[in-house]
């Protein structure tokens, strides 16, 4: 019988350390039900009366299979767990369980918090054991625990036994530097364990400082630790914490894990993998990372022509896992690299059918080789390679044309006597027959200026007549400028990544010695894509 590993989520507490990550309490709500529905056993909902926001999750904090956990710190010196009022902040949070941190660093005990070594012991025991007495299931976080096993293992243990015999139903191994090594860990859990803290109460807490977070987290587990903590997306402080999208799936579909270990995560969840993790990204406004394990947009991507032939026979000839089991797609981009089989298959991908004597193969693929001579990149924009492909086998929609366009940028005083810019574009467009003139300006809701190209962006959308509608959910998600060769001869390439409210995400590309004409060349191909997949089918 497979024995039972426990998941620990703390996006929503740890992960809001990472630079520029703020949750609101409604996207607080969003996160902590689909973690749920993933099937993670304990969701960190953050340190009630730390800030308005966790304070007020914590007051109307959603119903959840997993068990809702507070966080908090250890009684401060000088007075009674029973007095202290950050300990009483966490139990008043109601929630199912609480996880205190507190010190085993020997270091930070003498120098962070100026107290005796003996007096950081009794205040762990205390916090603990007040917390098993109010009927709260309780962790305990080993904050600089490997650094402080490494400096001082006596005292290190010391704390931890503290934690065993106050009630801990976990206690957690912190490598909170990040700089612990996975043979460092796994070696130094085992040791945990001989010296008599039982392995069905121990966890595993890693940070990303060295890119091994996943793999410490692995070897605790492997060592004999029974809880991992981690985020989505390796959210956290600096480097961030071990990635739960990473570390689930590994743990439910590799060997020997999958078959020695229940993670309570079901196949079925794990094929919704993909969008938990690109809607974390979506709430705090990110383009999804193409490269991470597992779910990034790359993660299945063939590029080389080989590969390609290769996928056609046996996908497993270049691939670990199917990445239907995540939730996530096969992916054959365009590039000057590519044969007839990645030509093929992509056409298939975009669902036309082409034969493998078609002359129009040859024409797509020596006009992609020449594009991308010119600066132009098609395996990360997919969008302007389909429109390119269409032109040359005939199957182009012409849904409107651009006549002309203006755009301007003036810097001038405003009625605060500041000096600030302007854009203005204009966009001419014939649609069915007829003329139709747009202008916009780039400001934003505070009074800035967002750029020429967001001028031209919302010049280009404000009027196109009957396709006015169908564009209307469609937003830019992201802009990307590269000068692809240098001096005299330089060239400017855009990529512009655009999402619509159907959940679909694509990128178009633009090249020019201008960077404004290169940067709307990319917008058309956006919105006539758009046209294509909405319009013509």
């Amino acid at each position: 019988m497979a024995e039972r590993l426990y998941l620990y989520d703390t996006t929503l507490r740890d992960g809001q350390q990472t630079q520029g990550v703020q949750f609101s309490t409604a996207e607080k709500r969003r996160v902590a039900a689909a973690l749920d529905a993933l099937g993670v056993d304990y969701i960190e909902g953050g340190w009630p009366g730390a800030n308005p926001t966790d304070s007020a999750f914590f007051e109307d904090a959603p119903e959840t299979r997993a068990t809702m956990t507070a966080f908090g710190m250890t009684k401060r010196s000088g007075r009674s767990a029973e007095n202290d009022d950050v300990l009483a902040g966490v139990l008043n949070a109601g929630t199912g369980a609480v996880c205190l941190v507190g010190k085993t660093h020997d270091y930070h005990v003498e120098r962070a918090l100026g107290i005796p070594l003996k007096e950081n012991v009794d205040n762990i025991a205390a916090s603990l054991a007040h917390c098993v007495k109010e009927g709260r299931e309780t962790l305990f976080d080993a904050e600089h625990f490997f650094d402080g096993y490494k400096a001082n293992p006596g005292y290190a243990l010391t704390c931890l036994r503290a934690a065993r015999d106050a009630g801990a139903r976990w206690i957690v191994l912190c490598d909170t530097n990040g700089g612990t090594l996975p043979d460092e860990i796994g070696r130094i859990v085992a040791e945990v364990i001989a010296a008599g803290i039982p392995c069905d109460r121990l966890g595993i807490h890693t940070h990303n400082d060295t890119e091994t977070a996943v793999a410490g987290a692995l070897a605790a587990v492997a060592a004999g630790a029974r809880q991992i903590q981690g985020t989505l997306n390796g959210l956290g402080e600096r480097c961030g914490n071990a990635n739960l999208v990473s570390l689930i799936p590994t743990l439910v579909l590799k060997e020997p894990w999958a078959s020695r270990y229940d993670t309570g995560v079901s196949r079925a969840a794990l094929e919704d993998l993909t969008r938990t993790s690109r809607m974390l990204d979506d709430i705090l406004n990110r383009v999804p990372l193409k490269q991470l394990p597992y779910v990034g947009a790359s993660a299945f991507a063939h590029k080389a022509g080989l590969h390609a032939s290769a996928i056609e026979k046996d996908p497993s000839t270049y691939e670990h896992v199917d990445p239907s089991a995540v939730g996530n797609r096969r992916f054959i981009p365009m590039s000057n690299q590519a044969g007839r089989s990645n030509l093929r298959r992509r056409l298939t991908d975009m669902g036309l059918s082409v034969a493998p004597d078609d002359p129009a193969l040859g024409r797509i693929l020596d006009r992609v080789k020449a594009r991308e001579a010119e600066g132009y990149a098609y395996d990360t924009a997919q969008a302007s390679f389909e429109l390119l492909a269409r032109e040359e086998l005939g199957q182009a929609a012409d849904f409107f044309e651009v006549k002309r366009y203006r755009v301007t940028v003036e810097r001038r005083k405003n009625k605060y006597n500041r000096t600030v810019s302007l854009s203005e574009a204009v966009v001419v467009v014939k649609i069915d027959g007829e003329k139709k003139l747009s202008v916009s300006e780039s400001m934003d809701e505070s009074g800035g200026d967002r750029g020429p190209v967001n001028a031209l962006a919302k010049a280009l959308a404000k009027d196109l007549g009957r396709y006015q509608d169908v564009i209307a959910d469609m937003r830019l998600v992201d802009f990307k400028v590269r000068i692809t060769q240098g001096g005299t001869e330089a060239v400017t390439r855009v990529i512009i990544d655009s999402a619509d409210g159907q959940g679909r995400h694509w990128s178009t590309v633009g090249v020019s010695p201008n960077i404004v004409d290169a940067s709307f060349e990319a917008l058309l191909d956006a919105v006539r894509w758009k046209l294509v997949r909405d319009v013509t089918g």
